[in-house]
């Protein structure tokens, strides 16, 4: 089911993982470098990306990476999820960081590298622009 949970309208390539991201233990809070060497993002950075993952795991104060990670201008454009948490939700509303939920459907149809314009006012919030 889609849900938009934190409203907004951007425009770049996606970053996908299909991997949960766990943001207090593997996500620099300056860089928004991926640190976990086990996950499939080790090594990239999440900054001016559309970040597409299954969803977020781990602490609640991961919700303070995402804050950080925007402070320190290295956050995601937006993120587009399959199933929301609380530390996501509450990162990106803190941060003022576009949300979404996708169907799974939707969820395989993104790629890392597509251009896209995610605008949650649109009936259809993502625009393949490539």
């Amino acid at each position: 089911m889609r849900k938009i949970l934190v409203k907004g309208k951007t425009q770049g390539k996606i970053l996908k993982s299909e991997n949960p991201i766990n943001f207090l233990g593997s996500v620099d809070k300056k860089t928004s470098v991926i640190s976990d060497a086990h996950h499939d993002l080790f090594k990239k950075s999440l900054k001016n990306s559309i970040l597409v993952f299954p969803s977020g795991v781990g602490s609640s104060v991961g919700a303070y990476t995402i804050y950080s990670i925007k402070s320190n201008n290295s956050a995601p454009l937006a993120m587009v999820c399959q199933k929301v948490d609380l530390t996501v939700a509450t990162g990106c509303a803190l941060a003022n960081i576009p949300l979404i939920t996708v169907t799974d459907k939707e969820f395989s149809s993104l790629k890392t590298g597509m251009e896209v314009l995610l605008d949650t006012e649109s009936p259809n919030p993502i625009t393949f622009l490539e």
